[in-house]
């Protein structure tokens, strides 16, 4: 079991959903929080619903400055989790030029902005636990999720060049790749969502992940496996079943 008690983290996107249930769960287990996404009003009432002590620290993660400012204002840090992200459902026929580069911008570019901002401290102080969210729609292109499939992928395939090249220097990292959570943004799909879990629900597992000292968790489990078996699918069986013409 990892020890968080005394610990400093710094939850990027922890306003609401996710972020939030899993801002709660850390603080429980006596980590100091920080929490971090655009609003000033949202940051305070998701701090008063801390049981220990917390900081809130606007940041858009789309503003280099603005990360570049807040990491500063957080000072160092035990561990880092990136959960910010933005979603609109879109086939590639109703292509939102300005929806998919803030998806990919938010998304991947926002991690990556965050990760730039502590990893090098990290570094040189030879110790730090990164947490990076994935999800499942990142192992492959799936029908009606342009920008939100690709900027996922990347933050994922971010999260597995940071493993490899960190083994071994006291910075941990780790990859937590969700399935449906209900919020405001699964809130906009029409569709049957498998296994829809709740924030507290995704938010316990990625903690219990946190404990252990395994990469990855791709869940739930067994909604996860049909993503991971479809990456050793060959892609005219693949699309035939994913993407029907």
């Amino acid at each position: 079991m990892r020890e968080f008690r005394g610990k400093r983290y710094w939850l990027v996107g922890a306003s609401e959903g996710l972020g939030l249930a899993l801002a709660q769960r850390l603080s429980r287990a006596g980590a100091e929080v920080i929490l971090s996404a655009r609003s000033p009003e949202k940051l305070a009432e998701a701090v008063a619903l801390m049981p220990g002590r917390a900081t809130p620290i606007p940041c858009d993660v789309a503003s280099t400055q603005s990360v570049r400012a807040a990491a500063e204002q957080a000072g160092p840090l035990d561990g880092v989790v990136f959960l910010a992200g933005v979603y609109w459902p879109m086939k590639a026929q109703d292509w939102d030029a300005d929806a998919v580069e803030a998806m990919c911008d938010i998304n991947l570019t926002g991690c990556a902005r965050v990760m730039g901002a502590v990893i090098p401290g990290m570094v040189e102080r030879r110790s730090g636990h990164v947490v990076i969210t994935g999800s499942l729609s990142g192992f492959r292109g799936l029908p009606g999720a342009i920008g939100y499939c690709a900027s996922k992928a990347g933050t994922m395939s971010l999260a597995e060049s940071m493993y490899c090249d960190l083994r071994g220097t006291g910075v941990e990292v780790q990859l937590c790749n969700p399935g449906f959570i209900k919020t405001r943004l699964t809130d906009k799909n029409d569709f049957n969502m498998p296994q829809i879990m709740e924030p507290g629900q995704a938010a316990q597992i990625m903690f219990e992940h946190m404990n252990t000292d395994h990469f990855s968790n791709s869940f739930p489990v067994p909604f996860a496996w049909v993503f991971r078996l479809s990456q050793f699918l060959p892609d005219w069986a693949y699309y035939r079943l994913f993407a029907p013409k």
